[in-house]
């Protein structure tokens, strides 16, 4: 698959992602596709799986922004924000592709925190 097809599947995933669309958002994942979550532990095994366990969680986001997206031949990257209850978590999701079709994601979940002060000089806020 091209980059620029992949490019646009993801794009196609994210944005299905943030609408609460989720058979469009798990078009992109291949029938046997596996999902880690690394932090907790899990392997969710199976696209039909990964959607089930995305639709039953107790809270929708209520916001979904992808800051970036990076990737090349088979492996891409992107890096987004999901709030739940209007708490923000920062993503990161590996994807490796075959055949057109997400085979393996790995996504990683982070809290925010509070910057220490002890590094003002060295650093400037982004947004």
């Amino acid at each position: 698959m091209h980059e620029e097809k992949i490019r646009e599947a993801l794009n196609a995933h994210w944005n299905a992602s943030a609408a609460g669309d989720l058979d469009a958002e798990h078009d992109i994942y291949d029938d046997d596709a596996v999902c880690d979550y690394p932090q907790s532990g899990e392997r969710i095994l199976g696209r039909i799986n990964l959607q089930a366990l995305r639709s039953h969680h107790p809270d929708k986001p209520s916001g979904f922004d992808v800051r970036r997206i990076q990737g090349e031949g088979n492996l891409w990257i992107t890096e987004y924000t999901i709030a739940y209850q209007g708490r923000a978590a920062y993503v990161v999701s590996i994807m490796e592709f075959c055949n057109g079709k997400v085979v393996h994601e790995t996504q990683y979940f982070s809290d925010p925190f509070e910057a220490p002060g002890w590094r003002n000089r060295w650093v400037e806020q982004i947004a």
